[in-house]
């Protein structure tokens, strides 16, 4: 029997980003639907990543008794009130299995009784007055809003000649000895073309890892979406001359005949000369992307970045399908290589930062906020105590702010976690009240973060008791002044060890220092 089902949200996915919009709508009491394509939670992680093995760091043991410190290193846990369940009770591993992460998806959803309809694949998506959504069963959904939580759901496919010749990284086979004695190329230089890679290399003859551009790493860049550390065995047995090798070219073109693949290489070391390679295997691994093709033409959301994400405003909504939002690793298009929402540790803040977006701006609910005395003492210990504790600064580094609203009437309020981006077009169009001056609080890598080595003994670092953090490299408490939108003064507190910046002489009285000529100034202006 076919139904019609009528919302106020519909939030298409139900992996981790759907779920933490599941459940910041279901403890609001919205009116909401959740839909699934497969059976259960999390069905991306039944199949990804191929080798079952998550490179999310999974931390059980950090020596933090308190639960938001915990989340700096509990890369998987979604955010509740209740703090349950933990992905830090389903497994002990660093580095856990996927299945495991699966396992705790379903028990969210079931612990927190979301609303969710398994087994409902959406077909297609319209916009007039409202949005209208259809499945395989034709049964039909009516929402004001949409949420999309589906991910990157399409391989990326590159546009070179004979590229759907290779095997496909969805597809490929994971049973290494299919692969004994062969001479094997992976396109792509992720996560996911390493992952294979490792996986052969006590099989394969020889291995070569093609991709464009150097290779960054990502203890080095900071950003975890690039090689990490547990994925570069490969490196090891390039430079240690063991057969394998990372090719540092385009791809142009592969074809076949009967003694295998032949792959032309363009080297952008020796000026982009053209060398082409016989192969008995070639795997693509150039990752995912959205996919639109669900949207009926005249809704479909306008796509960025080599067509891989579709284009979002500061607040994840479409930029040409009003009430069209977005969450999960979709949203890395706000952040794209730099910080953390293409990943849960990040995601997760970003599906709560939505929901308070979608709360102020359709349902008249201010952005939580406290009251704190007007003066440069109260104003330091509060932003002291909360970048000591806070885990979604800590991991949304750059992005999420703290904010310090002083008003024209010199109240002063302290609001938590605001997208950086939002904050520039909220504050003019009056959605945090009569601002005139704020004080933005964010965790930040400081300048050329990404160019220093940071096992190389022989760069000079600023010593931990200075008083100013303005040459530091490592993560570090920005505090940076707004005054009629424009930014007048910025203060670095200085980067420390323990990430404790709690120091009365390095860090406390030097912040106090600089607060009390930016209020002094504010009340002037006021």
């Amino acid at each position: 029997m076919v139904h019609e089902y009528t919302v106020d949200y519909l939030v298409v996915g139900a992996g981790p980003s759907g779920l933490q919009m599941g459940y910041l709508l279901e403890k609001a009491g919205r009116d909401y639907l959740m839909v699934e394509k497969g059976p259960g939670a999390g069905t991306f992680f039944t199949r990804f990543p191929r080798h079952r093995t998550l490179i999310s760091n999974n931390k059980v043991h950090s020596g933090w008794s308190d639960p938001e410190m915990r989340l700096r290193v509990d890369w998987n846990s979604l955010l509740t009130d209740e703090r349950a369940p933990l992905f830090t009770t389903y497994s002990p591993k660093y580095f856990p299995a996927a299945d495991d992460y699966v396992r705790y998806l379903n028990d969210f959803a079931t612990t927190h009784d979301l609303k969710i309809r398994y087994d409902t694949r959406i077909s297609e998506i319209s916009k007039a007055d409202g949005f209208t959504a259809r499945d395989q069963h034709g049964n039909t959904y009516r929402a004001n809003k949409v949420i999309m939580s589906a991910g990157v759901t399409k391989p990326y496919i590159p546009d070179f000649d004979g590229a759907q010749l290779a095997d496909a990284y969805p597809d490929v086979s994971v049973d290494p000895e299919g692969f004994t004695d062969q001479k094997v190329l992976i396109v792509g230089r992720g996560n996911s073309a390493f992952e294979t890679a490792d996986n052969l290399i006590e099989h394969a003859a020889v291995i070569h890892v093609a991709g464009p551009g150097s290779l960054k790493l990502a203890w080095q860049t900071h950003f975890v979406g690039h090689l990490r550390a547990v994925n570069n065995n490969f490196l090891d047995s390039y430079q240690l001359k063991s057969e394998n090798a990372l090719l540092d070219g385009y791809v142009k073109s592969i074809r076949r005949d009967d003694d295998g693949y032949w792959v032309k290489v363009a080297f952008q070391r020796v000026n982009e000369i053209v060398k082409e390679i016989r192969y008995d295997r070639v795997i693509l691994a150039t990752g995912f992307r959205f996919d639109p093709e669900i949207f009926e033409p005249g809704s479909r959301p306008q796509m960025t970045i080599k067509g891989r994400f579709p284009d979002q405003t500061d607040a994840w909504e479409s930029v040409n399908i009003p009430g069209l939002y977005f969450t999960g690793t979709v949203t890395q298009m706000r952040d794209f290589k730099k910080s953390t929402s293409g990943f849960i540790h990040g995601f997760r803040y970003g599906a709560k930062a939505l929901h308070r977006i979608l709360e102020q701006r359709h349902h008249g609910v201010a952005w939580p906020s406290t009251t704190v005395e007007p003066s440069p003492e109260a104003v330091c210990d509060a932003i002291i105590a909360r970048v000591n504790r806070t885990s979604a600064l800590w991991q949304m580094f750059a992005f999420l702010a703290d904010v310090v609203f002083v008003g024209r009437d010199g109240a002063v309020r302290y609001a938590e976690e605001i997208p950086v981006d939002h904050l520039r077009a909220a504050v003019p169009a009056g959605e945090f009240g009569d601002v005139d001056t704020y004080l933005q609080v964010t965790l930040e890598y400081g300048a050329d973060h990404d160019k220093v080595n940071p096992f190389d003994i022989s760069t000079q670092r600023p010593s931990q008791h200075n008083a100013t953090g303005l040459d530091g490299r490592y993560l570090h408490p920005v505090v940076r002044v707004y005054r009629d939108g424009q930014l007048s003064a910025e203060h670095h507190l200085t980067e420390n060890l323990d990430n404790a910046w709690d120091s009365e002489d390095v860090h406390r009285a030097p912040l106090r220092t600089f607060l009390k000529g930016q209020l002094d100034a504010a009340a002037v202006a006021s």
